[in-house]
């Protein structure tokens, strides 16, 4: 052996999650290594015929405490973190009769699965590992001479080096082992930390994610991905290749801009970018609307919707090459019909988003925002002309307030019927906005006349108002704001526009 390997002859094992255990105790036991435990771990090792030593037999104490005191003793902890080539630490082993410990096997209490399931926080306190933590830390500290198992997903990497290296490890084997453990104990440690931060507020940000996914790439070939989280959470996918990265930004895109409407509504999406967008009393009429918008800008996109999509609605979009269907459910038919095509990602949905938080990586640091959820309703409205708007315009100003807020700025919205009729979006100017979303809708046969617009930000001036009157838009929403505002209402008052101030505005950057 070389003269950083180290044969396995002791190990405290003491889990939560019991699940796969089982080849690891037999083999530690046909390598003939002597195994302490605690509690349930200790039966569920005796009951399979492997002789387990009771941890409180061997310091002569008793769990305490109902349970929260069980492995927190020097004769536990110096067993661990005795270093085995210094002459001191291993007398003082002797004078007090304390063994060393090879291996440690431990997991926490399921802290972030609790959180999840209850709002009692006397059961939430109980799940804050004291003992697993700190038996953590303590023997990867020491990885020179013992190995740290601290997650029941390093089970299959344990048993294998069990079994090639017949209960050895070397200097490189044990410090990857003590890396996953730092790795478990600061995620643990952030869960319990954004947990009392609901309430402290402090100014601090963390985050830690324990699973990730590599995807194909970046935004672009040359790029390396990885996404961190998991996405089983939020949806299954039932067809289809890979999600790459560009997939992803778009699917949250899709699903933040359909999450804002009640009826049945249909979303395509490009480049974050709502293409397509429709409410209708249907299903199959509101995807039909919706591609009708731009039927050029379809091709290859990110499609999403509210409600389960059915046999009328999937034969009506199966013609359309498009990357990405997302939605709550789908019916055995529309499934078989969707999944003709192999490549194409369907996702079912299992829950909405529930974010509140938004983050972005920039210079050296990274930037926190709430997530814009605000989307004002017609009794928000300031009527700020001598036209009033009617019923109708009001349903759909509210629609284009809805679409506008989720395109990049600058941005402009046309609407008529529940119906995206034009966009500009991500443009240097409202009026080259405005301009491209007149141009849009012309270009694919949709009159502007009776229309109405929206703005995600103030008019600095009155030449988009001149500009919407002279295409027929008869009402228009902005949120207001300009040292200008007059103006804008003056000239909407001259082409007897109604114009209404929503008083929030929806910068997207």
């Amino acid at each position: 052996m070389s003269n950083n390997s180290k044969t396995i002859q002791s190990a405290l094992i003491s889990v939560y999650h019991k699940d796969h255990l089982e080849p690891i105790v037999r083999r530690l036991d046909a390598l003939g290594v002597k195994i302490y435990s605690t509690g349930g771990t200790l039966k569920f090792i005796n009951d399979l015929g492997v002789n387990a030593i009771a941890v409180e037999s061997t310091i002569g104490f008793p769990e305490i405490l109902d349970g929260r005191v069980k492995t927190l003793h020097p004769a536990i902890f110096g067993g661990i973190l005795a270093r085995r080539d210094n002459a001191n630490d291993m007398d003082q082993l002797s004078k007090h009769g304390i063994g060393t410990l090879d291996l440690v096997i431990v997991d926490l209490y399921p802290f972030e699965d609790t959180i999840k399931s209850t709002n009692d926080e006397a059961e939430i306190i109980e799940k804050i590992d004291i003992g697993g933590i700190s038996l953590i830390r303590a023997t990867a500290k020491n990885f020179n001479d013992t190995l740290i198992v601290s997650d029941r997903n390093q089970y299959a990497d344990l048993l294998q080096l069990l079994e090639t290296k017949n209960g050895s490890t070397d200097i490189t084997d044990r410090k990857l082992f003590a890396a996953k453990a730092f790795m478990t104990s600061s995620h643990y440690d952030t869960a319990i930390f954004n947990y009392f931060n609901r309430s402290a507020e402090l100014p601090v940000h963390k985050v830690s994610f324990n699973t990730s996914k590599t995807l194909r790439y970046g935004e672009n070939p040359h790029q390396k991905g990885t996404f961190y989280g998991n996405l089983d959470e939020i949806f299954d996918i039932l067809n289809g290749k890979e999600l790459s990265y560009n997939n992803l930004v778009d699917v949250e895109a899709s699903l933040n801009l359909v999450a804002e409407f009640e009826e049945p509504t249909f979303a395509i999406i490009k480049h974050t970018n709502s293409c397509g967008l429709a409410s209708r009393a249907t299903l199959k009429e509101a995807y039909d609307a919706a591609f009708a918008c731009d039927p050029t800008s379809a091709f290859g996109g990110v499609l999403t919707c509210n409600r389960p999509v059915d046999a009328d609605t999937a034969n009506a979009m199966n013609s359309l090459f498009f990357e990405v269907i997302t939605a709550p459910d789908f019916t055995p038919e529309a499934l078989e019909i969707l999944k003709s095509k192999k490549n194409r990602i369907i996702i079912k949905l299992k829950q909405a988003l529930h974010t509140t938080k938004q983050f972005k990586n920039l210079l050296n640091g990274v930037l926190e925002q709430d997530i814009d959820w605000s989307s004002e309703k017609a009794a928000d409205f300031k009527v700020v002309t001598n036209i009033q708007p009617t019923a109708e315009q009001l349903s759909d100003l509210e629609f284009a307030i809805k679409a506008v807020k989720h395109l990049k700025s600058n941005g402009i919205t046309l609407v008529k019927n529940k119906q995206l009729i034009g966009m500009g979006c991500g443009q240097t100017s409202r009026v080259d906005a405005l301009e491209s979303a007149i141009k849009k809708a012309a270009a694919f046969g949709f009159d502007t006349k009776g229309a109405v617009m929206a703005s995600e930000a103030f008019f600095p001036f009155p030449d988009c108002v001149s500009i919407s009157g002279s295409a027929g838009i008869t009402a228009i929403a902005q949120p207001g704001g300009s040292i200008k505002d007059q103006e804008s209402i003056d000239e909407a008052n001259k082409n007897n526009q109604a114009m209404v101030l929503t008083g929030i505005r929806h910068f997207k950057h």
